[in-house]
């Protein structure tokens, strides 16, 4: 049985912002906490692990290891945010390692486990897809707008460098 932290914790995210109170109460059954300390790997970039990470308080650093061996930090999730979407989805290999900056808790919901719920909880299952599309969805479009920035610079159209 969930306790009612994780059930609170999972309605204020964007994971859980279509479910229902009972929905959510189902996910929480299947999702783990985990606590990591300073500069702990997560994720490791080229390593495929088929979960999703849900940031519950704390910071993930989002990082590359340059030609030197040191990290270089392309952006920081903060509480609320995902982590690992697309190698839920697909399972690939990850494209970059992510490292706790400071204590950060995660949850962590395991492909196999989320899986297991389709054939008895369908809508659950499509709203968390849903929440996983829109996030992934966000990052695009984030992305996609640095690009025509950096892409005006670089060419100097528009008036923009």
């Amino acid at each position: 049985m969930a306790d009612n932290d994780t059930i609170t914790i999972l309605r204020g995210s964007s994971l859980g912002e279509e479910l229902s109170p009972e929905e959510c109460a189902v996910l929480a059954n299947i999702v783990t906490r985990r606590t990591l300390t300073g500069e702990e790997i997560l994720i490791e970039e080229g390593l495929a692990d088929h979960s999703l990470y849900l940031v519950i308080d704390g910071a993930l650093a989002v990082c590359k290891k340059a030609a030197g061996g040191e990290w270089i930090s392309l952006h920081v999730l903060n509480p609320g945010d995902m982590a690992g979407e697309l190698g839920f989805i697909d399972g690939q290999p990850h494209s970059a390692t992510l490292r706790s900056i400071g204590i950060t808790e995660v949850f962590i919901l395991e492909r196999g486990a989320f899986e297991a719920l389709v054939a008895s909880q369908p809508w659950l299952a499509y709203r968390v897809m849903r929440a996983i599309l829109r996030t992934v969805h966000a990052i695009l479009r984030r992305m996609n707008l640095q690009y025509i920035e950096l892409s005006n610079y670089i060419s100097r159209q528009h008036g923009k460098y």
